[in-house]
């Protein structure tokens, strides 16, 4: 509830670095424990699996929760790795001798009918930093765990800290949680019997052709992919659209709904960093085991704060976007059809692909945020929902942040001509992805508006610009800074660098800034 065995055989040699704990130690047992999954679709590095074993039977758990995924940022895509990810937890759970049950509805309800069925007084998860439902719904599940004497055991599995009285220190902690011996599968366990349903459909379809398949091996054979080779440029390509697809470890959702541990990640790039590498590969890993890092900070933002998903962070943005909402621009915006090329192209690949690498998430929804002046609690779900790596605790802060909400990020609003530009110097990313372009020589294809002949074009097979980014960009950039103006801002903005803001070796001024640089934490 939120608040505010041995390891796999190795892939490649690097992973016979990382050492794992021994098996804990057999005891006498008496206790009945539901092992309830979450958003940790895993056995190695799983601590409350092995938590659950020294206090007695356990029956491992899945619940789908139908009222979740009818949530407004949950989508098919999440829906099917998650899934795939399922069947893979269970067939690893196979292999240490144990069942998974799987079972529909609400969580309270089934956690009731598995308990009167098993007689189970304890219950065991990992604590997790979810979206508002997720919220709510650990809360009715502590107040009936109280209620029907049900003990309810949560454990991290991150750097993330439960109930944290302030970010000083916080770093090292985190830092040491990654440094210590990841937790073995326990063998021999004792199996409660419990029937299990099937996988229910829900209504969904599949929407995402190009999508991530879910699953531990899958994760498992990315890294592998990732610090053989594919990382060595990670980064000078991950700013890419087109090197970043290849060149980022693709990990995202699969830390997301926990295949892989953070913590078994971070250690295997440690250990790969000491394998004799030099030049582009070891500043790749140093970048790569950064935004490691910063995953955590940024999830620890919606821990302390879970309003954060629906209210500004500073609450003088809170009314600045006011008025009903353009839904005119907001669907252009969504369906890759605002007549911007290099927006297009890049909402186009992500609504195709359910990834996109972290600068183009970024110029999306400051576009949206900036340019088409729209809330980003509306623009934000849609992302949410194309993510298949949605992560609500790195979702909603990064949001606000390329937002301007926060109030102690430096405002970044990006051209988007100028990002084509940069970051596709020979558009071929943004030809292959708004293929109605290809006529538009190179000099103008970000512009096309400016092109000679571009009546042949635009507003016949491709739209006009929803709006003109210079001057967009000049009314929004005044707009924000109008309220940062305002009185008693910058004391408002100081209490919030003291709640969120890094501590990570810089002083108090580059700290109040210093998440501007992180982007986004997609991986």
């Amino acid at each position: 509830m939120r608040k505010g065995a041995g390891c796999n055989p190795p892939i490649r040699s690097y992973f016979l670095l990382v050492f794992c704990s021994d098996p804990p130690k057999s005891q006498e047992m008496t206790e009945t424990v539901l092992l309830w999954f979450k958003r940790d679709l895993r056995v190695a590095d799983h601590p409350a699996l092995a938590h659950a074993a020294k206090r007695g039977r356990v029956l491992p758990l899945f619940i789908v929760e139908p009222d979740l995924w009818a949530q407004s940022d949950m989508s098919a895509r999440q829906f099917f790795f998650v899934r795939e990810s399922v069947m893979g937890l269970r067939r690893d759970l196979a292999q240490i001798g144990l069942d998974l049950c799987l079972r529909v509805g609400p969580a309270v309800q089934v956690l009731a009918d598995l308990q009167r069925q098993t007689g189970a007084t304890l219950l065991v998860s990992h604590e997790e930093t979810g979206n508002g439902f997720t919220y709510s719904r650990d809360k009715a599940v502590a107040e009936w765990a109280s209620a029907n004497g049900m003990q309810w055991e949560e454990l991290p599995q991150s750097g993330v800290v439960r109930r944290l009285k302030g970010r000083n220190g916080w770093s090292q902690a985190r830092n040491a949680f990654m440094r210590q011996v990841q937790v073995s599968p326990p063998q021999g366990v004792e199996q409660i019997q419990a029937d299990s349903q099937d996988w229910p459909e829900l209504g969904f379809v599949e929407d995402c052709a190009f999508r991530q398949a879910g699953g531990r091996d899958n994760a498992r054979k990315l890294l592998s992919s990732f610090l053989a080779s594919r990382g060595e440029l990670y980064r000078k390509e991950m700013s890419s659209p087109l090197g970043g697809a290849s060149a980022c470890s693709r990990l995202s959702p699969h830390l997301a709904h926990g295949t892989l541990s953070v913590r078994e990640v971070a250690q295997i790039a440690s250990a790969a960093s000491r394998d004799g590498r030099s030049g582009y590969w070891l500043k790749s890993l140093s970048s790569f085991q950064s935004r490691l890092a910063w995953r955590d900070h940024f999830m620890q933002k919606l821990e302390d704060q879970p309003e954060l998903e629906h209210a500004c962070m500073h609450p003088a943005y809170e009314h600045v976007r006011t008025g009903s909402v353009d839904m005119d621009r907001l669907k252009a915006w969504a369906k890759g059809e605002t007549g911007i090329p290099f927006v297009d192209a890049c909402m186009r690949c992500l609504n195709a692909t359910g990834w996109l690498n972290f600068r183009m998430r970024s110029m999306l929804m400051s576009f949206a945020s900036y340019h088409l002046w729209l809330d980003w609690r509306q623009t934000g779900l849609h992302l949410a929902r194309q993510f298949t790596d949605f992560e609500a605790g790195i979702h909603w802060p990064q949001v606000q942040m390329q937002s301007g909400t926060t109030g102690m990020n430096t405002i970044r609003i990006y051209n988007p001509v100028k990002q084509g530009h940069d970051q596709d110097p020979l558009g071929r990313f943004t030809r292959k992805w708004v293929p109605e372009l290809k006529l538009v020589p190179d000099a103008n294809l970000q512009d096309p508006w400016r092109w000679a002949e571009a009546g042949q074009i635009i507003g016949k097979i491709y739209p006009q610009p929803i709006i003109d980014p210079e001057s967009a960009a000049r009314e929004a950039r005044a707009l924000i800074w109008s309220v940062r103006r305002k009185d008693g801002f910058g004391a408002q903005a100081k209490k919030i660098v003291d709640k969120h803001a890094s501590r990570a070796g810089r002083t108090r001024r580059r700290k109040a800034t210093s998440d501007r640089r992180q982007l986004s934490l997609d991986l």
